[in-house]
């Protein structure tokens, strides 16, 4: 026990006079002394904890801590001898837990409105005086994260992840993309969400709900979430503010798309947040809509790290207070996202990743504007939100340029053997080459910085996984790092496993269509055109070698 209501109070690990249950029947008494009627739960708990890297606080700086949260929250505030009654349990390094009971000892109730919100503003505080990390204050700006009981239910259910979140990613893509009230509640229907509209007496909607179809609770009745109930952005009026305003776009091939959207993104980076406060949040917004629409319209290859880019940049498009319909930057981030809705829909969503490297290499240039807006206006949430999506879409890039080596690439001939009938040479097994020397082969100028980065590990595995698919991984590692500068990488290491990634996923995808035509070339050939005359058949015998006789024909 490191602090309690009376400073005088034994703790019961340490004074063979004081037992757990005498400190219960003291923090207890006030409630038995009531003279109306006592609350059903008394009992106010509330635990404080650090971060495993913060510095261990000692425990007159945790007494400390526990004295100013109980203050804040209204429990028994500074100089107030007829508080409610409490002490600060140390259980571990990192953390306190506070039990208080919710009785004054003058017979009052306390006053607890708001305690949680004043006590992270005192947490705060303490970040700063004691060096701990930083977090944020809550501004009213997260999702709505499932609760325990959803998480478990989609354990049971088998489902990846709880309803709440599947419902969110599903009304955040059909507004991203909507145009109009019809649009957004039609995109839903064809998602296989159930909506439920709520109108108003003169007949105009005011709000909705959607549930997932199967999704009951005990009473079989569907669990209906309202949209702000999911996200704040997601209510009905701030899903309307998306196609408030003309947004007119010119329909171009899909092979121009990318690059139509890459001269906008790229315009509206230098423009975002010129406008001041709010015209910069509804930028931010706009920008987090076409992070979305192009990770449905994304090619395959980085449709992954696209769609958990667009997760993670979900907080950064929310900025505090109030966001401006208007702005430069805001209109071509909504024109963008509509001509990749727009063209993607008429392409049938089949996207070459190579010709979106471009609009990716843009896309990252806008979210690193936003990381700054952010900064500048001490949004420190929104700002580590946009890193972590600038991150996942730097990832995608280089993967892309890897996929694009993987395509242009010519390997050499190989070298004939010597005599006919020589024994050709096998390649070395994976791990017997040492990938170190490969490196300083291929990259002589790196190799250095590449063998002490922590992600080495990393990419000495993608190169000998290079080897053991029959490439020479010297020959390919060269050509992965020749296809875009390395001098501005943080970590060389990390980003050539990136690219070899995708050299990887591009080198797999053009095997498995080679295969799937190999294949249809052997169907076509059953109605004998290919044959040889007079040649027989190949025949297949059962595992047991001897054959099965055929169906009898029919006359």
């Amino acid at each position: 026990m490191v602090a309690a209501w009376d400073p005088y109070v034994d703790d019961p690990a340490r004074s063979p006079d004081m037992t757990i249950s005498d400190l219960a029947l003291m923090l207890d008494a006030p409630v038995y002394a009531l003279l109306g009627k006592k609350p059903a739960q008394h009992v106010y708990h509330v635990a404080v904890r650090n971060h495993p890297e913060d510095p261990v606080l000692t425990d007159a700086q945790w007494a400390e801590v526990a004295r100013e949260m109980m203050h804040a929250a209204g429990i028994a505030a500074h100089g107030d001898d007829q508080g409610c009654r409490w002490v600060a349990i140390r259980h571990a390094d990192d953390h306190i837990h506070i039990v208080a009971t919710k009785a004054r000892q003058d017979g009052r109730q306390p006053e607890l409105r708001q305690d949680i919100v004043k006590m992270h503003a005192a947490a705060r505080r303490f970040e700063a005086d004691f060096g701990l990390r930083r977090l944020t204050h809550g501004d009213k700006t997260a999702r709505r994260w499932p609760k325990t009981g959803e998480k478990e239910k989609a354990e049971r259910r088998g489902l990846p992840e709880p309803v709440r979140e599947t419902l969110q990613h599903t009304v955040r893509e059909a507004a991203a993309a909507a145009t109009s009230d019809a649009d957004f509640f039609a995109r839903l229907s064809a998602c296989g969400v159930r909506v439920k509209q709520r109108i108003a007496p003169d007949g105009k909607v005011t709000g909705y709900s959607v549930a997932l179809p199967g999704d009951r609770d005990g009473g079989q009745v569907p669990v209906w979430f309202p949209g702000a109930r999911l996200a704040p952005d997601l209510s009905l009026p701030r899903v309307r503010e998306r196609w408030q305003g003309p947004v007119s776009v010119p329909v171009v091939a899909a092979a121009e798309m990318w690059r139509e959207a890459e001269r906008r993104v790229r315009a509206a980076a230098d423009q975002l947040g010129a406008g001041g406060l709010s015209e910069g949040a509804g930028d931010v917004a706009a920008l987090g809509d076409l992070i979305v629409v192009a990770a449905v319209s994304s090619p395959r290859l980085v449709r992954e790290q696209m769609r958990q880019a667009a997760y993670e940049f979900e907080r950064a498009a929310r900025a505090p207070g109030d966001r401006a319909l208007e702005g430069q930057a805001r209109g071509l981030y909504r024109e963008s996202s509509r001509l990749i809705s727009q063209s993607a829909a008429a392409a049938g969503r089949s996207s070459d990743a190579v010709a979106a490297l471009g609009f990716l290499l843009a896309l990252v240039t806008a979210i690193e504007a936003s990381r700054r807006w952010h900064q500048a206006q001490e949004h420190r949430a929104q700002a580590q939100a946009s890193g972590r999506a600038g991150r996942l879409l730097r990832e995608a890039v280089e993967v892309t340029a890897g996929a694009s080596a993987a395509r242009e690439h010519r390997p050499r001939p190989k070298r004939a053997a010597a005599r006919f009938g020589g024994a050709r040479r096998t390649p070395a097994a994976a791990g017997e080459r040492p990938m170190a020397g490969v490196v300083q082969q291929a990259l002589p100028v790196h190799a250095s910085a590449v063998l002490a980065d922590v992600a080495w590990p990393a990419l000495r595995s993608r190169l000998a996984a290079v080897e053991r698919a029959g490439e020479d991984p010297v020959e390919v590692l060269a050509a992965v790092a020749a296809r875009r500068d390395l001098a501005s990488a943080q970590s060389v290491a990390e980003v050539l496993s990136w690219r070899l990634d995708g050299w990887q996923r591009q080198r797999g995808a053009v095997a498995a269509s080679g295969k799937s035509l190999t294949a249809a070339a052997g169907d076509s050939g059953r109605s004998g055109a290919s044959r040889t005359a007079g040649a027989p058949a190949a025949t297949r015998r059962p595992p047991g070698g001897q054959q099965r006789p055929g169906p009898k024909r029919a006359r």
